[in-house]
C-alpha cells in the first residue's frame, strides 16, 4: 500500500512538472513570436521551419542585446540625422545607389550613437535591433542589400520608405524624453 502510495505521488509530481515545462515552452514560443512578429517568421524560415531552432536564435539574441542601454540622443544630434535623412531623400532622386549606401550608412551610426552594437558586423548589428525593433529592422537589411545596385529603382525606393521606420524609431524612441516630441523633424518629407 506504501508503494502504491509513493507510485502514485511520484507520477503526480512529473505530471505537473511535465504540465509546467510544456506550458513554459508554449509561452516562450508565443512570447517570442509575440515579441519579434515578422522577425519570428524570418528566422523561423532561415531555419526551414524549425521553429525549436528560431526560437533557440531568437532567445540568445534576447540574452544578448535585451539588456542593452539605448543612450539618449542630445536635440542637436537628433536634428542632425533628420537633416541627413532629409538629404538622403533628396538624393534618392539623382542617384538611388548612393542614397541607399548613404541610408545604410546613416542607420549604423544612429543606431551606435544609441548603443547597439559598433564594428562592421552588420548581423549582429541588426539581431540587436532585431531585439528592440523587430517590426523595423527589416527595412535596414533591405537597404543595405539593394545598395549594392542589383535591385530595380522600385525596389530600392520602397527599400528606403521600409527603412525610414527605423530610422523614425531609433530617432524618437528613448530615454531622453522625445518620444513623441521631435517627430515634426522626420515627418512630410520625401519618400515617406
Amino acid at each position: 500500500m506504501t508503494t502504491a502510495i509513493i507510485i502514485i505521488a511520484v507520477v503526480a509530481v512529473v505530471a505537473i512538472a511535465a504540465f509546467f515545462l510544456l506550458r513554459g515552452r508554449l509561452a516562450g514560443g508565443r512570447g517570442l513570436r509575440s515579441r519579434f512578429g515578422p522577425e519570428y517568421e524570418r528566422v523561423v524560415a532561415r531555419h526551414n521551419g524549425d521553429t525549436t531552432a528560431a526560437e533557440q536564435e531568437l532567445g540568445d539574441r534576447v540574452k544578448r542585446h535585451g539588456h542593452l542601454e539605448k543612450r539618449p540622443l542630445t536635440d542637436g544630434a537628433r536634428a542632425g540625422y533628420a537633416a541627413r535623412w532629409a538629404s538622403v531623400q533628396e538624393l534618392f532622386v539623382e542617384s538611388p545607389e548612393r542614397a541607399l549606401t548613404e541610408a545604410d550608412a546613416l542607420l549604423a551610426d544612429l543606431s551606435r550613437e544609441r548603443g547597439f552594437p559598433a564594428g562592421e558586423d552588420f548581423e549582429d548589428r541588426t539581431d540587436a535591433l532585431s531585439v528592440h525593433h523587430a517590426t523595423h529592422v527589416e527595412g535596414y537589411r533591405r537597404v543595405h542589400t539593394a545598395r549594392r545596385g542589383e535591385a530595380s529603382t522600385e525596389e530600392m525606393r520602397e527599400a528606403l520608405i521600409e527603412a525610414r521606420g527605423l530610422f523614425d524609431a531609433l530617432l524618437a524612441d528613448g530615454p531622453s524624453g522625445h518620444e513623441h516630441g521631435n517627430r515634426h523633424l522626420v515627418k512630410g518629407r520625401g519618400t515617406s
